[in-house]
């Protein structure tokens, strides 16, 4: 799989069964939004399959299991082809997409009240520089796992911070909480990761 700015070399496929083959196309993104501005079902397709992989891993990240990723995955797309005339060309393309995949993510969440906090946390343990570096050691994989695990506002403020880059500031005015709990949430998100990190 390509990375965006560059051309997608789609592997020339064998014969089928009526004996014709396809040749090798070479697709840019650019050819490929426009295609999908204008309706075009295949390039739809190839645009699925070239964000859902990346996409889908975010979702879970959000929404902690694999079902209602799922529902969040199909939700963001229909959004993202709504959208797309929107898409000026500016900036990087995936960017923009992984905006209407988290906002869509967050809607969801939204929607089950599980970002309401359940108790203030601006009282958690200060988690040590040793012990948030431990969680920067553990595989990519594992990593991920944990963090679907971790409760609703623990999961969405710690994928907000550390994976999406969000300041607390943007945190709090998305979440509708104060930056201390923001802050409280982070550090209680490490800490639960690093216990999960012992225990291995």
């Amino acid at each position: 799989m390509q990375r965006f700015g560059q051309k997608l070399h789609l592997i020339k496929r064998e014969p089928e069964p009526d004996g014709r083959s396809y040749a090798v196309e070479s697709l840019s993104e650019q050819v490929m939004i426009e295609g999908c501005k204008r309706g075009d079902r295949s390039a739809q397709k190839k645009l699925f399959d070239l964000l859902a992989p990346k996409m889908f891993a975010l979702c879970i990240r959000y929404m902690g299991e694999r079902s209602a990723a799922e529902d969040v995955l199909q939700e963001g797309f229909v959004t993202l082809f709504s959208k797309l005339a929107s898409f000026s060309g500016d900036g990087s393309f995936e960017g923009w997409a992984r905006k209407i995949f988290v906002n869509t993510a967050l809607m969801a969440l939204r929607k089950t009240d599980t970002l309401k906090m359940s108790e203030e946390l601006e009282s958690a343990g200060h988690v040590s520089s040793e012990e948030a570096s431990a969680v920067q050691r553990i595989g990519y994989k594992e990593l991920i796992r944990m963090i679907s695990s971790l409760p609703d506002g623990y999961r969405t403020v710690f994928n907000m911070s550390v994976i999406e880059g969000y300041s607390h500031k943007e945190i709090a005015k998305e979440l509708g909480i104060s930056e201390a709990t923001s802050r409280s949430q982070l550090q209680r998100a490490r800490a639960m990761l690093q216990d999960m990190i012992k225990r291995m």
